[in-house]
């Protein structure tokens, strides 16, 4: 048996239609079982999707439903947006700071 200590787990993006389908099956098995003992599991392996990636979409589906507590994600994605909007902006604050500076420094030589 050929076993590959070293290697990483391989990344996979999933389309939103795959996630949506995985979610599906597992509230509908849940539904079905009336558990939610191992039904992530189940939906997983069937799909050759890893665990914790089903795991994941599923507790985002239960905030998303109010079922559980967090942030939706509208919010996620605003929150997201509006940290790279002020990122910018402090960026672009701290080069006006140092224009500002440069200026009134060149300003008080010329003055004197």
């Amino acid at each position: 048996m050929n076993v590959d200590v070293g290697s990483k787990p391989t990344t996979r993006r999933y389309s939103p239609e795959q996630k949506e389908q995985a979610v599906r099956m597992v509230f509908a098995l849940r539904e079905e079982l009336g558990t939610k003992q191992g039904t992530v599991k189940r939906v997983a392996d069937q799909l050759g999707i890893g665990i914790e990636s089903v795991r994941g979409w599923v507790k985002q589906a239960e905030i998303d439903r109010g079922e559980r507590g967090g942030t939706v994600s509208d919010d996620g994605a605003r929150i997201k947006a509006l940290e790279q909007e002020n990122k910018e902006l402090r960026r672009a604050n701290s080069i006006l700071k140092s224009a500002s500076a440069s200026f009134a420094a060149e300003f008080d030589r010329r003055s004197k």
